[in-house]
């Protein structure tokens, strides 16, 4: 799958083992899971790289917004690779210590706000994204979806519970919804369709398309003023995770830090030169 031709000339191309990485000159970073032959699953090196990835980009005045895709026809990404996780046989592999009480979990390095990255991420999904996906998925922004790209967690199937996953999609499906994927495990997919009825997904585009939709609204998104957005999208967080009183309380701050003379300033010229806004109907 091709990563960023329909934005700006590349600018630079980081070398991972497991990632692609490339930085366009409209300010957008394409990130492409690279392990298609695995379905994208991640394993040790892909949670590592993710990480210095998210964290590299808090720091890198180059990137205004990124594109998270994936490599292949088959899978956005189906989870954790098993193969990798217990090709030890040792269980503390996938998490457990020495006791229950004692658990790393695999997926904390994955999703860019657990790594307190605040820039826009906007997911291109195409093909099966399941079980673990939904870390990523579960901390992106903006979702745009492939016709035919698909939605499920087979946990409870194969006898584990699907819990961190849940936590994750909770915080963007409504809870039947949730409940209704989560209960069925691998005996029912969610369509694309379907989760944009939902409000999971917000854009549904042939397969051909996907990263043209993707790269439109991040390219749009990265053009705007930068401190503007990143406090726009920390308080739409804040206001999902906390209660309305304490979201208000904290907005206090947030304008402050988004509201810098320097962002207005910049706005202003959207203002003051005359030309209108280009805006596309959804």
């Amino acid at each position: 799958m091709p990563v960023g031709p329909v934005l700006g000339e590349e600018r630079r191309v980081a070398e991972f083992e497991t990632v692609d990485l490339r930085i366009d000159d409209d300010r957008v970073a394409w990130v492409t899971l690279n392990r298609p032959d695995k379905l994208n699953a991640f394993d040790f090196t892909m949670l590592d790289e993710l990480q210095s990835i998210w964290r590299s980009f808090r720091r890198n005045p180059d990137v205004h917004a990124i594109v998270l895709t994936a490599a292949g026809d088959r899978a956005f990404c189906t989870g954790i690779d098993r193969d990798a996780a217990l090709g030890d046989g040792k269980a503390e592999a996938i998490g457990a210590q020495d006791s229950p009480f004692h658990f790393d979990d695999p997926g904390y390095k994955l999703g860019p706000k657990t790594n307190d990255l605040w820039k826009p991420v906007i997911a291109a999904v195409n093909g099966m994204a399941c079980g673990g996906a939904f870390y990523l998925l579960g901390e992106v922004d903006i979702i745009v979806a492939a016709e035919d790209a698909t939605f499920f967690d087979p946990h409870v199937t194969y006898g584990m519970a699907a819990v961190f996953e849940t936590v994750h999609i909770a915080q963007k499906m409504p809870l039947g919804e949730v409940l209704r994927m989560q209960l069925m495990g691998g005996y029912e997919r969610l369509s694309a369709q379907r989760a944009h009825q939902i409000g999971f997904v917000s854009e549904v585009v042939p397969r051909e398309q996907l990263l043209d939709a993707a790269g439109h609204v991040a390219r749009t998104i990265a053009g705007q003023p930068n401190l503007a957005v990143q406090a726009t999208v920390r308080s739409a967080w804040t206001a999902a995770e906390v209660g309305r009183q304490a979201a208000l309380r904290a907005a206090v701050d947030i304008v402050e830090a988004g509201n810098t003379p320097e962002q207005l300033m910049e706005g202003q010229k959207v203002f003051s030169s005359g030309k209108r806004v280009e805006w596309k109907l959804r």
